[in-house]
């Protein structure tokens, strides 16, 4: 049998070969990811005598175009979680470091682990677009939290407050109603200089302008209180022109972070699991495709352990002759993006207490045993992903939906 190992990096791996009792098949060699050089690649591995099976690391994207030359062309392919590499063979007190060494160091990690190796097959086009999409939309959304900061701090010295005048949810577009109000009325002194009735009248015809509902209480309230306020900063153009370019980049990417929103919502309705998803409490437009598109197809996953292993919610175990711990830390060595999801679904389950729910049934009598927050949450976590294993699994199994498998979870 020859154990291929691949050390991927941006652009070219090194690939190498050996057999059991550490025979070098094929020294360290450079190959670029072009598809000439991918297809002598996998011609030449194809050519070996023996049953051969290629491994390496599932590493961000870099791995992908290799994975899937070689599994197109008919090799045996597996895609590993690089922190068991990390931890494989470390019995030497030399300390190297090379893409040479590391390619024969997954070799050598396939060999003992022949029989453990799981084929890497690819994900659907669905899937692979829905994951992609969501890695941008939580970036951007990260950014527009930015954003939405700085413009908060600049507003802080030219109108205190303005961003707590109202609570309007976000619209379709993006657009938020104290940021429209703030890129109209920028200073207090916009407010407070041109006195009340021309204020309220100038108010009422903003409001026509962007859709707002006028409420004539509301109006006198923020004159009254723009009264008291006190602004560092001067109303010049100097200081208009930051807070206007704040909020111009605020809604620029307010806008793109809710196109990804509905397009991530509209590609997630294309998936078999889609009604299963979002019939469970707390995940909505939202949430729901971003489950979908870190999990992937639950049927990739051995059992309910893999999966909460794959998140990183998982007990530890801490045990030694008479000595057991009662409570270990999770592992956190799955996917951050999934665990990030996770705890929003919590955050929402808390918001809105459903007591019909059995995860917030479960959340809230480990938060009634004083247990802390990071313990109860991740314990909910836990408890969601072993629903939705159950659940979806049936149901795609139900509906006879081809399996999708892209090896990308931690073995157990």
């Amino acid at each position: 049998m020859n154990a291929v190992g691949i050390d991927v990096s941006k652009g070219k791996s090194m690939v190498a070969v050996v057999r059991p009792f550490g025979e070098l098949v094929v020294k360290p060699y450079e190959v670029r990811h072009t598809s000439s050089e991918l297809r002598e690649l996998a011609n030449s591995l194809k050519s070996l005598e023996g049953e051969t099976r290629v491994v390496l690391e599932h590493t961000g994207r870099y791995y992908e175009p290799v994975a899937q030359m070689l599994h197109d062309a008919g090799v045996f392919v597996s895609a590993v979680n690089p922190l068991l590499i990390k931890e494989y063979g470390n019995n030497s007190l030399r300390k190297v470091k090379t893409d040479k060494a590391d390619s024969l160091k997954i070799a050598r990690y396939g060999l003992d682990n022949w029989v453990e190796l799981r084929e890497h097959t690819s994900m659907d086009t669905i899937r692979y677009q829905l994951k992609s999409m969501n890695r941008q939309y939580c970036l951007y959304t990260k950014n527009k939290v930015a954003f939405k900061n700085n413009l908060i701090a600049l507003l802080d010295q030219t109108y205190p407050g303005v961003n707590a005048l109202f609570d309007s949810p976000v619209r379709t577009d993006g657009s938020q109603k104290w940021v429209d109000f703030a890129a109209s009325f920028w200073h207090v002194d916009c407010v407070r200089s041109i006195g009340e009735s021309a204020f309220v009248e100038r108010y009422h015809k903003w409001c026509k302008r962007h859709g707002y509902n006028f409420n004539a209480t509301k109006v006198a309230e923020i004159y009254a209180d723009s009264k008291e306020l006190i602004a560092m900063l001067p109303k010049n153009p100097l200081s208009k022109v930051m807070v206007q370019e704040a909020i111009n980049q605020l809604n620029s990417i307010s806008k793109t972070v809710e196109v990804f929103r509905s397009e991530m919502n509209q590609l997630a309705e294309q998936l078999p699991e889609y009604p299963v998803v979002m019939g469970m409490y707390g995940v909505g437009s939202s949430l729901g495709p971003q489950l979908m598109a870190e999990i992937g197809d639950v049927r990739r996953f051995a059992h309910k352990g893999s999966l909460t292993a794959f998140a990183g919610v998982d007990p530890g175990a801490n045990q030694s002759g008479t000595y057991e711990a009662i409570s270990t830390r999770s592992s956190k060595r799955g996917s951050p993006e999934l665990r990030k999801t996770l705890f929003m679904v919590m955050t929402v389950l808390l918001q809105k207490a459903p007591p019909d729910d059995p995860v917030f049934r479960f959340l809230d009598k480990k938060r009634a045993e004083g247990k802390p927050y990071y313990v109860y949450m991740t314990a909910g976590c836990n408890k969601l992903l072993r629903i939705y294993y159950g659940k979806v699994k049936e149901y795609l199994n139900a509906v006879n939906e081809p399996v999708d498998m892209d090896s990308t979870g931690l073995s157990r």
